[in-house]
């Protein structure tokens, strides 16, 4: 993975039980304390992947977490507890992928209408659906 600048940067990827045990880990050794992005990638019959990037900004060097849930799966623990900065990114993975982060305080839609239907940016969501104009 290209680092960001003269930084260093490490990829890792990890089970999905291994999640928020990794972000800990990233976060109180390697001193990632900023949470620059929390997204997901939808594999279609293989599943959803977690992307999440934390960073060092005093050491100048960033970590990318993955992680991959199995197809039909839409669990993982929620990073809100190691980075507060995780609340919204997750809010939004379950608003456009579905995503049932386990653990976060307030889990809701953030960017539909609470009452729309399905998971935008699922490969299985049908864009051809028509659906009311949006307020």
């Amino acid at each position: 993975m290209p680092a960001t600048g003269d930084g260093a940067a490490l990829a890792l990827t990890v089970p999905v039980d291994r999640w928020v045990e990794t972000g800990r880990f990233v976060k109180d050794t390697l001193g990632c304390a900023y949470m620059n992005f929390s997204t997901a990638v939808d594999w279609k019959d293989q599943g959803l992947e977690i992307v999440a990037r934390v960073e060092n900004l005093d050491e100048n060097f960033s970590v990318t977490m993955k992680t991959k849930l199995a197809a039909g799966e839409s669990r993982c623990p929620s990073l809100v507890g190691v980075w507060r900065g995780a609340n919204w990114m997750e809010r939004e993975g379950y608003d456009m992928f579905g995503i049932q982060y386990e653990g976060h305080p307030d889990l809701r839609r953030i960017l539909l209408p609470q009452d729309w239907e399905g998971h935008p940016l699922l490969k299985s969501y049908a864009v051809d659906t028509p659906h009311p104009p949006y307020r």
